[in-house]
């Protein structure tokens, strides 16, 4: 049998392991919840989902006290209906960050389980397109580096042979901006992909200037320029520069993703799998990306995304920032530049119990 007999729920805080900054805020910790759900066949899989500093609490709560309690007799092999009837108890809180973030540590647990009774690993489960993914890299690019670090950043992860870079913008004057993005371009050349990531701090004429200035140095992408609910002003800057416009990090629905796609707002989609709500509405998310022929740029959640970039045609890059090791054994394969999705069956993330316990506080 594989009916669902126990979902626990737990939250681990994990300390950043470098100083990240935007123009917006600072990365203080991963608060990471984490489901464990346990069958009557003997098999029990892990999810997991997190936030950035604050909501981790919530997050649990909304766990505790409205989903994990419905998943008990549940046949954790019908991923999609246990997820529709989950989205559909919490109606009254959906589409919302701390709902979505919920959804997603019970989905990616039942596809844990999945993959674990299949004896596939995730990125093959999922779609199976290939198994190595292009890598850019974001801890060298924080936005109170100086100039001269971004250089040596950008330079050592050429040097390591990964694809590409990203480098936060928003300082006070729009041409320091460009000056630092000018500067890594001397540096490493054209063959070098560099992106851009405002974290939503602009005004559309301030992103527009802004824009104007930046396309000289072939940037790959201008990242959430505007807030997220600003779709007109996405789609206007989308159609007043040569860089292609990328978002997602903060949608939680594929609602907000059609929207976006069909109004010209995106060219590129950057789906969170904790913050859409889980493996199965990302992998939704990719598929539609892909209908509009558009690639997808997952944000964050290096360990998991290697494996849903790896399994879908519209998968173009999985951004570096290692943040989960604290809680795992080993870290993600990377060779010539380019992530490597585990092939175990399951996520592929190594959990280390002994850590999670000495991490958590909930």
């Amino acid at each position: 049998m594989t009916i669902i007999t126990s979902a626990t729920a737990s939250l681990a805080d994990i300390p950043v392991e470098t100083l990240r900054t935007d123009a917006v805020q600072a990365f203080v910790k991963q608060e990471t919840v984490l489901v464990e759900l346990a069958t009557d066949d003997g098999l029990s899989g892990t999810g997991y989902t997190y936030t950035i500093g604050t909501g981790g609490r919530a997050v649990l709560s909304m766990l505790r006290e409205h989903l994990l309690p419905r998943l008990p007799g549940r046949d954790a092999r019908d991923v999609e209906a246990v997820w529709r009837d989950l989205f559909a108890a919490t109606r009254a809180t959906t589409v919302g960050a701390i709902t979505s973030l919920a959804l997603a540590a019970v989905d990616t647990a039942l596809w844990d389980l999945r993959c674990l009774r299949a004896g596939e690993p995730l990125w093959r489960l999922a779609g199976g397109y290939r198994r190595r993914v292009p890598l850019y890299d974001t801890e060298g690019g924080w936005l109170h580096l100086g100039t001269a670090e971004l250089v040596q950043g950008a330079l050592a992860a050429r040097d390591a042979g990964l694809r590409g870079v990203k480098l936060k913008i928003g300082k006070p004057r729009a041409e320091e901006d460009a000056e630092r993005v000018a500067a890594v371009r001397a540096a490493v050349g054209a063959g070098l992909d560099i992106m851009v990531d405002a974290n939503q701090s602009m005004t559309y004429a301030e992103a527009r200037r802004r824009a104007h200035l930046l396309e000289p140095y072939g940037v790959y992408f201008f990242e959430e320029p505007l807030p997220a609910d600003d779709v007109q002003g996405h789609r206007e800057l989308a159609a007043s520069t040569s860089i292609p416009i990328a978002v997602g990090e903060s949608m939680y629905s594929l609602g907000q993703f059609r929207d976006y796609l069909a109004r010209g707002a995106a060219s590129i989609v950057q789906a969170d799998a904790a913050r859409i709500g889980g493996i199965t509405p990302w992998l939704k998310a990719a598929h539609l990306a892909e209908a509009f022929n558009v690639a997808l740029c997952p944000h964050f959640l290096m360990e998991l995304h290697v494996s849903l970039v790896a399994a879908v045609p519209a998968g173009a890059y999985v951004e570096h920032i290692p943040q989960l090791r604290a809680l795992t054994h080993g870290e993600m394969t990377i060779e010539d530049g380019h992530a490597v999705a585990p092939d175990q069956p399951g996520l592929g993330i190594a959990w280390n119990r002994d850590a999670i316990d000495a991490l958590t506080v909930a």
